[in-house]
């Protein structure tokens, strides 16, 4: 279980620390929707780095209250997959191919980490 948690901590510190330090470069780089200020997607990351620094300090201490654990996770990761699979079933989450590859590649990794959590817990 903790080998899924330290990948989970992984993926969403890369992603909210190029979000929240280059975030329309990073969303230019995805080939997803540049909007026209970096405000949203930097709290994005900021929120991303969050929770990576709350699932961190569940492992690195687990009698601590308030950590995000493997049943936070679970809620947290199916919301966003589903936040994600909307729009690509409605087909506006991204004007390049690349972006909806981005976007459907990030919501399938999510499902894989709910299940592989639902499975451990």
């Amino acid at each position: 279980m903790q080998q899924i948690l330290w990948a989970e901590i992984v993926i969403k510190a890369i992603t909210g620390g190029l979000l929240v330090f280059a975030p329309l470069t990073a969303l230019a780089f995805l080939g997803l929707e540049r909007p026209n200020t970096g405000f949203w997607p930097r709290l994005l990351g900021a929120v991303t780095l969050g929770i990576a620094a709350g699932i961190w300090i569940g492992l690195q201490f687990p009698e601590a209250r308030g950590a995000i654990g493997p049943g936070g996770l679970i809620a947290i990761n199916l919301a966003v997959a589903g936040a994600l699979i909307a729009p690509l079933i409605l087909g506006k989450a991204a004007p390049s191919r690349r972006g909806k590859f981005i976007v459907a590649f990030s919501a399938t990794l999510l499902l894989v980490l709910s299940f592989l959590e639902i499975a451990h817990v």
